[in-house]
């Protein structure tokens, strides 16, 4: 045999062997087309903060009936094209409207229950009444509450941490996991039993549990932790984007959120927010090779992921926030403003509509009372008063110092839940504005004490629940030292040797919020909504300028003017 003969011999069984590699029985598939059956379709359908509203507002946005019929259309399709659907909420189903605080929140799970949820995060609101009340919601939930990071005095979880669910052939692990900062902002009257782990590590050993058992082929978070674009977490507890970085690559997929209440969008990069409005296109963050998503609030968006898992990988075909009922402004051409819908109009549910309105309609009398009114807006917008002085801040704490004649008031403005429009002042709004029934406390301290916890309450950051809306004092903190340095008091120059009185509420006084814990503050007796409700009905005519801020405050050493903010470098 010649040697020209035997190199073709042995090119022609190369080629040949190159060819069987490349056969299509053995090419790995690059989509789920190529995989064919092997490709496993799935929608992951989320919410969170639902704070209450299981009713549509008045301009007939949200509610947990047109949720439903949402909910059964999306589940219909993605039926129909061979895969399945799992709905999760990131928590936070308590406080926020009377009809549902007064009602402990009953109607909210009843219509979780008939919607058909299938886990929810516990969200730090879950706290916000005695255990016995949360011991009565999860035996009302026909789904599991998970929390991972939540331990009894007697060191068992308080909550399951997770559970497995078969979806379409794929067994996904979803592993609760609730903010630490819940033992600063959950009521501590509630909560001193029991203790908030770290998630990151309580995490860590949840998937380490989960991979050991081989019980699950991916592994998701459902968390109420909190979303801060590029980790970016101020006086808050890390959230979720912290929580993805801490773990390696490929452990975690998918975090479905909650807590910080906003429309997780990204922009290119996922270092900024993107500016997201009803109906445009949302790129959820992507952080160490894990998803993370958060509908904004209230069930104004059902999120819809749609996955495809092959090859042993999971790709996230598609996502959307889906507007539920909601309206925008617009201006015909004749100059009028007018509110369209965004999107296609959903129909509620009939047969749960008609289920939940017996709880709506439950105490409307006495929740409609006209109390007071006021000429312009006391601004109570989460994104204002958490960040500066409002009038309605000043205004709470200013009625509450002036109850029991106390010489400056501190009220924290995690406390404030909505502002209240020009016009009538309904008892709703009290409650409104007001949902947690915290006692408000007197205080007693020297000059130098006090102005110790004027600088620890005044330098929390920005952007949380315990930003502090004082009144009374004129002072200039500064944010790096976490000090005060105090000028008057209830109109008169500040001594460090004086005696002052002031107010906060028992929530602030016990600790909670990050707030200095308070030795022996006196009990009024009255509670903060109750106490709101006697100083407006008592005033009958607000005038909202009256309580606008008057440049009080000075802040030191801060990237604001209306805090402390102190980016991280």
């Amino acid at each position: 045999m010649t040697n020209m003969l035997i190199k073709g011999l042995i090119a022609t069984a190369v080629l040949t062997a190159l060819a069987g590699c490349n056969s299509d029985d053995d090419k790995v598939p690059t989509t789920c087309a190529e995989a064919g059956a092997a490709c496993k379709t799935f929608t992951i359908l989320h919410t969170n903060d639902n704070h209450g509203r299981f009713w549509e507002n008045k301009d007939g946005e949200y509610g947990l009936a047109a949720q439903k019929t949402l909910v059964d259309q999306i589940r219909a399709e993605v039926s129909k094209k061979g895969g399945q659907t799992l709905l999760l909420s990131g928590g936070d189903i308590n406080t926020g409207v009377p009809e549902s605080d007064l009602q402990d929140a009953i109607p909210d799970f009843t219509g979780m229950n008939k919607i058909g949820y299938d886990a929810m995060a516990v969200g730090n609101h879950e706290f916000d009444n005695p255990l016995s009340v949360v011991d009565m919601q999860r035996s009302l939930a026909e789904f599991p509450m998970l929390a991972a990071n939540i331990y009894k005095a007697d060191g068992t979880r308080y909550f399951d941490a997770y559970k497995i669910f078969d979806v379409n052939g794929v067994k996904i692990a979803v592993i609760g996991l609730t903010t630490e900062d819940t033992a600063k902002i959950g009521n501590p009257e509630y909560i001193s039993e029991l203790e908030f782990r770290d998630p990151k590590k309580e995490v860590a050993n949840v998937i380490k549990e989960i991979k050991e058992a081989k019980s699950a082929d991916i592994i998701f978070a459902v968390t109420h932790m909190g979303h801060y674009a590029d980790g970016q977490n101020g006086s808050n507890a890390p959230g979720d984007v912290a929580l993805a970085r801490s773990l390696k690559e490929g452990d975690l997929q998918v975090v479905i959120g909650g807590h910080s209440q906003n429309p997780v969008c990204m922009e290119p990069g996922n270092k900024a927010y993107a500016a997201f409005k009803p109906g445009d296109a949302c790129a959820p963050d992507q952080q160490n090779g894990t998803w993370i998503m958060q509908a904004h609030e209230w069930g104004k968006y059902v999120g819809r992921a749609d996955f495809e898992y092959f090859n042993g990988e999971l790709h996230l075909a598609s996502y959307k926030l889906v507007p539920v009922n909601l309206v925008k402004e617009v201006t015909d051409e004749a100059g009028n403003k007018k509110k369209v819908l965004v999107g296609e109009k959903i129909e509620p549910d009939t047969e749960l509509k008609e289920l939940l309105s017996y709880y709506q309609e439950k105490g409307q009398a006495k929740l409609d009372e006209v109390i007071a009114t006021t000429d312009a807006l006391l601004d109570g917008e989460r994104a204002n008063v958490r960040n500066k002085q409002t009038n309605l801040g000043r205004m709470l704490a200013m009625a509450q110092s002036g109850k029991v004649s106390a010489d400056f008031g501190v009220m924290n403005s995690g406390g404030v839940r909505a502002s209240i429009k020009a016009g009538n002042i309904t008892y709703r709004d009290v409650l409104t504005v007001q949902p947690f029934g915290n006692m408000v406390t007197l205080n007693e301290m020297t000059g130098a004490a006090a102005a110790d916890y004027l600088g620890a309450v005044g330098s929390l950051q920005i952007g949380s629940g315990g930003y502090a809306q004082i009144t009374g004092v004129k002072m200039t903190v500064d944010c790096v030292a976490k000090k005060a340095t105090v000028h008057e008091i209830n109109g008169k120059a500040f001594s460090a040797t004086a005696t002052y009185k002031f107010t906060v509420p028992s929530f602030n006084a016990a600790g909670g919020d990050g707030y200095p814990k308070l030795v022996s503050p006196i009990q009024t007796g009255y509670v903060d909504a109750d106490l709101l409700y006697t100083f407006l009905k008592e005033k009958q005519s607000i005038v909202a300028a009256d309580y606008n801020p008057v440049g009080d405050i000075v802040y030191e050493n801060s990237d604001s003017v209306e805090g402390c903010k102190i980016t991280a470098k």
